[in-house]
């Protein structure tokens, strides 16, 4: 792995441990050498997550809608800042520019960034790790979302063991790295029929 996408939060959300968990996935990112491949803005988590990884001495790139970059939230000091035309243009950039994909809070962005790039993997147009890092067990509601969508036959048991959640960043990251992709089928029954 050489590079990780991160989708997080504009806003810093309502408890420090948000911050704290952003800040600490940017700086475990440049320690390793990687890539933070990420929205581009300033603010938020985002920001948060930018400013640590250059703080440690990491590369970031930026990705940012030109409408956005007008209502000034980019960030001026990226190691690179990429502007698109579209939001659909900058995940798939993102996803381009990135080897796996990690979620820190957020809101209706950062869920939907993150569970597109969860149905291209169960789709079999990509083989990245895909992760949360759920701070303060922000996530928990989720997952457990998750696993009844399985246990109601809706998600395939396989493809919600694509999506990890670890508590730390460093787990997280020793996770994504050591993540490997199995091939399966996305329907659990192709005649529809339950089973």
């Amino acid at each position: 792995m050489r590079s990780l996408c991160v989708f997080a939060g504009s806003s810093p959300g309502a408890r420090p441990d948000y911050a704290r968990a952003a800040a600490e996935l940017g700086t475990a990112v440049a320690a390793r050498g990687w890539t933070v491949v990420y929205g581009g803005a300033s603010i938020g988590l985002m920001g948060v997550l930018a400013d640590a990884a250059l703080a440690a001495g990491g590369r970031v790139i930026g990705v940012i809608p030109d409408a956005l970059l007008r209502k000034e939230v980019a960030h001026g000091g990226l190691s690179e800042l990429r502007i698109v035309t579209t939001m659909h243009e900058r995940k798939a950039l993102m996803a381009e520019l990135s080897d796996g994909v990690a979620a820190l809070p957020g809101g209706f962005g950062t869920l939907e960034e993150l569970f597109e790039m969860l149905t291209w993997a169960q789709l079999g147009f990509h083989q990245k790790p895909c992760g949360l890092l759920n701070a303060a067990g922000y996530f928990d509601p989720l997952l457990a979302f998750l696993d009844r969508s399985v246990s109601e036959r809706f998600v395939h048991p396989a493809h919600r063991d694509i999506l990890l959640s670890h508590a730390s960043a460093e787990a997280l990251l020793d996770a994504l790295e050591s993540w490997v992709a199995r091939p399966f089928d996305k329907w659990l029954d192709r005649e529809g029929r339950a089973r």
